[in-house]
């Protein structure tokens, strides 16, 4: 048995229950918008792993449920269900989109306090083996694996897994429906809840249940080149690949990095940062892999946290392309960070507005630029999390990649989602070089 058939058997004993709002919630419907129901047919899954001691053996599920609870009076959507307005008896949310001369078949999400599933499982492996080993889709273990359909009225938007270490470690594993918000959106709303497990008062939450659609393009307008028009989707909201996909996460320690950044000044072409940089040597790495296939064309997604609207459930993230004149495989790494710093073409309103369904992470080789984002606020009673990654479900067989900073800030933590057998070749490739798994 290899390492994932091993990973796979470790995590078992799955129990599920439900924590619903405290109170009613008064909001009849939450309407989501044009850049939501892009993101739609993609899910995040964030694991967050602590290490076993005092706080951790106190953490029972009870006490981390009843926090949950006043959590999702503020995140109210969050417990809710999709629904379009025909499912529902000529609801609210149906006259105002018929008077707005909308199709009556636009997704919007009921305020129904449904609830969050909460699933307990245990994992027959301490925390440093498993994450010492590399085990190629860790996160998708640790992150309950279900995606909204095809009953949309019975799937909840999210899935909080609680993973019992037997070395008495535990991890924490989000799958968060993309169209309720984007990674900056979950990261913040996850550490809402821990600040009320702490006895803390978080900040107040800000969420507009009118998202009042744009204009869209028309019909027949060009596909922007970030993303791949597929569909139309109906009730089942998840797009296969075509191919196995699989995630690969590793550790780009602070020495790894410094070594990068100073092959990088050696060039005149150099510039951007880490996350330019990370992702030029994947771009490189994955052509080389891809011998004879054009990785010309990449997709970059960014959580730019200056430029948020201050609203606690939104996909404000920014979406563009870079196109490389030459073969990535040929190119230098600091020639190809060169362009992801300085040619990114935004599409993101052209994206927002395209009339049809598309996969954005995977369309092309996907780079989704986490640096900003809070990944280690989520505190259990004090206690920061050991190690954070984040993974993506819904990718397109093209790939994507995601790069965020470690636990002390200084180095990186990427995870690559790529076809399962190109995850295989591209841990063989780097760990041959610079690189070794996580953390």
């Amino acid at each position: 048995m290899g390492l994932e058939g091993e990973a796979t058997a470790a995590v078992h004993g799955h129990r599920l229950s439900t924590v619903v709002p405290s109170s009613v919630t008064e909001v009849e419907g939450y309407e989501l918008g044009d850049a939501d129901l892009a993101f739609r047919l993609h899910y995040l899954r964030g694991v967050y792993y602590y290490a076993a001691g005092e706080v951790v053996r106190g953490v029972t599920t009870k006490v981390l449920k009843d926090p949950m609870f006043p959590w999702l009076d503020a995140y109210y959507p969050v417990a809710g269900r999709v629904r379009r307005p025909a499912d529902d008896a000529a609801p609210a949310a149906a006259e105002q989109q018929q008077q707005r001369g909308e199709a009556s078949r636009r997704p919007y999400v009921k305020c129904n306090d449904c609830g969050v599933r909460i699933v307990e499982a245990r994992c027959e492996r301490a925390l440093d083996d498993w994450l010492r080993d590399g085990a190629v889709d860790r996160v998708r273990l640790l992150c309950y694996d279900k995606v909204l359909g095809p009953e949309l009225f019975f799937s909840p938007l999210l899935y909080v897994q609680v993973t019992n270490f037997k070395c008495g470690a535990m991890a924490l594993g989000f799958s968060w429906a993309h169209l309720i918000g984007d990674v900056a959106t979950a990261t913040t709303c996850f550490n809402h809840w821990a600040k009320i497990l702490g006895g803390k008062t978080p900040d107040a939450v800000t969420v507009n249940p009118r998202n009042e659609p744009q204009d869209r393009a028309p019909a027949d307008a060009a596909v922007p080149r970030s993303v791949k028009p597929v569909g139309p989707i109906e009730d089942y909201w998840f797009v296969p690949a075509g191919v196995d996909m699989a995630g690969y996460s590793f550790h780009i320690t602070e020495p790894m990095l410094t070594r990068l950044q100073q092959q990088q000044q050696q060039e005149p072409a150099a510039a951007g940062g880490a996350f330019e940089l990370i992702s030029a040597l994947l771009w490189q790495t994955v052509a080389k892999i891809r011998a004879g296939k054009e990785v010309k064309t990449v997709t970059v997604v960014r959580n730019d946290m200056s430029a948020r609207s201050g609203n606690s459930l939104a996909n404000e993230q920014r979406v563009g392309y870079v196109e490389a004149g030459s073969p990535p495989a040929k190119t230098d790494v600091p020639e190809l960070a060169a362009l992801l710093a300085k040619d990114v073409v935004d599409e993101t309103a052209a994206v927002v507005a395209f009339p049809g369904d598309v996969v954005i992470y995977g369309a092309n080789l996907t780079f989704v630029d986490m640096e900003q984002v809070d990944l280690y606020g989520l505190e259990i009673k004090g206690q920061r999390p050991a190690h954070v990654e984040y993974g993506l479900d819904g990718v397109g067989e093209e790939g994507a990649v995601l790069v965020q900073p470690d636990a002390d800030g200084r180095g990186r933590v990427v995870t690559a989602v790529l076809p399962k057998d190109e995850a295989e070749a591209l841990r063989a490739a780097l760990g041959s070089t610079l690189l070794h798994p996580a953390p």
